[in-house]
């Protein structure tokens, strides 16, 4: 077995730097062969997966947090080697709502590496979208509206980790407002006065369960509306987004799908896994069971 780990090092305001040594001594210790390549700047993690030859290696590594991990399945899927090899996460960054999914946490960082060594995989569904004319990937989530102003909020506070993400929702709110939206799932047209869409793929968003009944090989995408609501009402009903109790709300409503199309009034800012690029409109497919992921089976 021998593995390809793109690493963040600066993963977790630099928590992944301070843990290398325990990670690289854990993989030595359980007799795994390894290359690791370390990404240096935004969008690095997708060319290193993208020049990367899969024949060469047993699995591919996504070693930081939610964007490390958007960017290997990017570089993935622009790969052009014949072989097709599992991916697996070392959660050692601030988000890690995939690697949640698989019941992992930052500090089960060894947890992950003894699943990645039993060599044990699932399917998982892939989500994709097309915005301005690009092809992007995801396995989280990809939302737009208040969520992603939420998003680059809690980017520019990133320092005090996922608290950035509440932060920025008390922020966001104070700088309310709604936007047209036309959206197509399924076939189904909806027109809704919208505050923000999230389409999700697991069921956390950080460290909120935005998708409670969301699974991650069932061929569907969950998409989240939330409708027009005033900003005292959304402090109100704020706290349910930990819980998942925010979809039995009249002001959400939530679908299964396996692909959609979105129109705005204006161009909304995507928010694909933590990230921020592309913008509406949009459109966005489930891929049933397109990879394989390292996990006990």
């Amino acid at each position: 077995m021998k593995l390809l780990i793109v690493y963040n090092s600066h993963a977790g305001h630099g928590n992944a730097k301070k843990l290398m040594p325990a990670v690289k001594k854990y993989f030595n210790e359980k007799q795994i062969e390894y290359e690791m390549i370390f990404t240096e700047y935004a969008g690095h993690g997708i060319e290193i997966t993208r020049e990367a030859v899969f024949d060469n290696y047993s699995g591919l590594i996504a070693a930081g947090g939610d964007g490390t991990l958007f960017e290997v399945i990017n570089g993935y899927y622009q790969n052009k080697s014949n072989a097709r090899i599992p991916i697996g996460v070392l959660p050692i960054g601030t988000g890690n709502a995939f690697a949640r999914d698989l019941d992992l946490h930052v500090s089960k960082w060894q947890a992950a590496i003894d699943i990645i060594v039993h060599n044990k995989t699932i399917k998982s569904d892939v989500g994709y979208f097309k915005t301005d004319g690009k092809d992007f990937y995801y396995l989280n989530i990809l939302g737009f509206g208040f969520v992603a102003d939420v998003t680059e909020t809690a980017h520019k506070l990133k320092i005090i980790g996922n608290l950035s993400y509440t932060l920025g929702v008390l922020y966001q709110t104070l700088m309310l407002n709604t936007n047209q939206l036309s959206i197509e799932i399924d076939g189904q047209k909806l027109e809704r006065e919208n505050i923000f869409v999230e389409i999700s793929n697991t069921r956390y968003t950080a460290n909120f369960l935005m998708a409670p009944n969301a699974k991650i090989d069932d061929g569907k995408l969950d998409v989240t509306l939330v409708g027009k609501v005033s900003r005292r009402r959304l402090l109100q009903v704020f706290p349910k987004v930990f819980t998942g109790e925010h979809i039995h709300l009249p002001e959400v409503e939530t679908f299964q799908a396996e692909e959609i199309r979105i129109k705005t009034d204006v161009p909304k800012i995507l928010t694909p896994d933590g990230e921020l690029l592309g913008s509406t409109p949009i459109e966005v497919k489930c891929l049933k069971q397109a990879i394989d992921v390292f996990w006990k089976t």
